[in-house]
């Protein structure tokens, strides 16, 4: 295994430099991206796997909410 180093000063200030600038997206979305975008917000009835994965969003969110600190293992 490699040792361990540390970043340097120039290396540290540009993370630093990364971090406060602003993050935009590379382009706007195409109109087939924007269509898709719109029939998912306004599907009611989500099926199958997006119905489940929605469930256990909204289910971690809630209990998310609680928390407090981060890093707990339940």
């Amino acid at each position: 295994m490699p040792e361990q180093t540390s970043p340097s000063d120039k290396t540290v200030e540009a993370d630093e430099a990364e971090a406060k600038s602003g993050h935009d997206a590379d382009r706007p979305p195409t109109a087939d991206e924007e269509a898709a975008a719109d029939r998912a917000l306004s599907d009611p009835d989500l099926t199958g796997d997006q119905a489940e994965v929605a469930e256990h969003y909204h289910e971690m969110t809630e209990k998310g909410v609680a928390e407090k600190g981060e890093g707990r293992i339940s």
